[in-house]
């Protein structure tokens, strides 16, 4: 677990910086494919690369927030496909976080610091299949005063935008 935990601060701490404007850090977006595009950081400790989206709806419409969903690579901690979502706000953890496409659903195993992720890299594996062949992925999670929020992200583009994550990292 403590891996784990190393690994989501390390996941923090490159979201945070992602937005903040740095001179030893560089995020560039390499490419834009349809609702998804690719971006690379570039900083001291490697280069990080990801897919990412913002929802193209978002339940309840009245509470609009910065969500986004990514699918990661990070070579020099040998991580690959790792999968995560931010709702714009605290996720509870007395509710899960879940994504469904179609008739399959997979539930987010780790809620910590404004993210979901999902521990098993199989079930990761998955995901990334269920997306490429899906068309819309839509993300569950509840706040904490236990309102639901339903989070609807297009997956036109997705595998593009993932192909040129992995190449651009691999």
């Amino acid at each position: 677990m403590s891996i784990i935990k190393k690994n989501l601060t390390v996941f923090f701490i490159f979201i945070l910086f992602s937005f903040l404007p740095s001179k030893a850090e560089e995020l560039k977006e390499i490419g834009k494919f349809k609702d998804w595009q690719t971006m690379v950081l570039t900083g001291p400790t490697g280069t990080v690369c990801f897919a990412q989206s913002s929802p193209v709806l978002q339940a309840p419409k009245s509470n609009k927030r910065e969500a986004k969903l990514f699918v990661t690579f990070r070579p020099s901690e040998k991580i690959k496909d790792e999968i995560s979502v931010s709702p714009g706000y605290e996720f509870s953890k007395n509710n899960s976080v879940t994504a469904t496409s179609g008739k399959k659903k997979i539930k987010f195993d780790i809620i910590q610091q404004g993210f979901a992720w999902i521990a098993d890299n199989k079930i990761e594996k998955k995901m990334i299949k269920v997306m490429k062949k899906g068309s819309r992925l839509m993300i569950t999670g509840y706040n904490q005063k236990g309102s639901q929020t339903i989070d609807h992200y297009s997956l036109l583009g997705f595998t593009k935008s993932y192909n040129t994550a992995k190449k651009a990292c691999g």
